[in-house]
């Protein structure tokens, strides 16, 4: 499907930056591409988008978002087919969380024209930064945040919203070594933790780094109340193996509604395989792991897709899982999934929005 019912004005580089690409060496979120488009909302209404060069924002110090947190944001990818087509995976179900953050954030829904059109606009333009490279991909970052010049505690009365967009390669090249996090929380019920806010991964970084320098890679949340049942991994919603079952914890108002999480678990099901999506006690993956039956253990996301868990550490104790190549159902299901993100596999659910290039 492709959406034609927008004039979008646009502005070309007048040289592209393409050249500073290595295909084959690509760090993630360090080069960008050419264009963003950009869309502001004011006097109630979103004006007209525009495609312009990618470049910096000239902003007031008052500018709203910086002081009360009005920022929300979104991750997606584009694949290059062995054909040379530019496949996007599941851009709706984006679209469809950006408004609800945006809901939850007390600011205006993103209309479909100006998300759709501006976004296959943008890739058709921006088209050569799609890598053919296997493992990489174009990242794309639809963001939105409040831009009144004002200093004083109320919703914003303008906006900005803008999509620009980087290739990237692998975000872990190995399995990652997590911990549980005893203290820090991310987020409690009736909170803004099912949003992709920005004030969200602001609050996590503290207890990351702290993690980080205990030599653990990512942290794995916990409850606010108890500290008892597990919520996410990091940045990523996450993944068990007990015994042949896929436990996940079941999505709340605390979890993010991963698009990634939901296309393997939608995955896991065709495959077969019994799937229970529900709380997830640490008591249980600690009395799996020693009773031997704790077989994976994975986090799931935009970014890393499938992030194969090595280790979980709970207080004292540190839990080594089994290889990676002998788990079955996350890597059958990562290599299912990645043929359908690049066209190799046929699309029974219709995640694949094609780029009419």
């Amino acid at each position: 499907m492709s959406v034609d019912t927008l004039t979008i004005q646009t502005q070309q580089v007048a040289q592209s930056r393409i050249t500073d690409l290595d295909v084959n060496n690509i760090e993630f979120g360090k080069i960008f591409s050419d264009h963003m488009l950009v869309s502001d909302y004011k006097d109630g209404a979103w004006q007209a988008p525009e495609i312009l060069p990618y470049g910096n924002m000239s902003l007031s110090p008052a500018t709203s978002a910086i002081h009360y947190g009005q920022a929300i944001f979104e991750g997606m990818k584009a694949y290059r087919s062995a054909e040379g087509e530019i496949l996007l995976f599941r851009p709706y179900d984006n679209l469809k969380r950006l408004n609800l953050s945006a809901e939850r954030m007390c600011m205006p829904e993103i209309p479909e024209d100006i998300f759709m059109q501006g976004l296959e606009q943008l890739l058709r333009l921006d088209a050569a930064w799609v890598p053919p490279t296997a493992g990489s991909a174009l990242y794309i970052r639809p963001f939105m945040f409040a831009t009144d010049d004002f200093i004083g505690v109320r919703p914003s009365s303008n906006y900005r919203f803008t999509i620009f967009s980087c290739p990237v390669g692998a975000y872990y090249g190995q399995p990652v070594k997590v911990a549980i996090e005893p203290n820090y929380v991310r987020s409690v019920e009736g909170g803004a933790g099912f949003a992709k806010a920005a004030g969200n991964y602001g609050a996590a970084l503290l207890p990351a780094k702290k993690m980080q320098e205990r030599g653990y890679h990512q942290l794995i949340w916990t409850d606010a109340k108890e500290h008892k049942y597990i919520e996410e991994s990091g940045t990523m919603n996450v993944m068990f193996v007990i015994d042949d079952v896929l436990v996940t914890p079941a999505v709340s108002t605390t979890i993010l509604d991963g698009i990634t999480r939901k296309s393997v678990l939608q995955l896991a099901r065709d495959l077969g395989y019994k799937v229970e999506e529900r709380k997830v006690a640490v008591d249980e993956i600690v009395t799996a792991h020693r009773a031997g039956k704790l077989q994976e253990a994975f986090g799931t996301g935009t970014a890393a897709t499938i992030a194969q868990i090595a280790t979980i550490a709970y207080k004292d104790e540190e839990f080594e899982l089994p290889p990676v190549e002998s788990r079955t159902i996350s890597n059958t299901i990562a290599q299912a999934l990645d043929r359908i993100k690049t066209g190799q596999d046929p699309d029974i659910h219709n995640w694949v929005y094609k780029i009419n290039l």
